[in-house]
């Protein structure tokens, strides 16, 4: 199972992971994404992290 993380302070809240995966990531009212589960059988997370404009999310193996 992968590990998944977002950096927190880097994290810009705009939301794209989110949007991607709403089964792991959840943006909060404070606008910072959290991990809600490391596991998703629909999404790719490694392409997710990819995408997030400022790198705050790792996926470790």
């Amino acid at each position: 199972m992968a590990k998944v993380t977002v950096d927190a302070s880097t994290c810009v809240g705009c939301g794209l992971c989110e949007q991607a995966c709403p089964d792991v990531f959840q943006v909060k009212d404070d606008n910072i994404a959290y991990v809600k589960t490391h596991i998703c059988k629909s999404c790719n997370l490694q392409e997710i992290a990819e995408q997030c404009p400022v790198n705050a999310i790792k996926v470790e193996p």
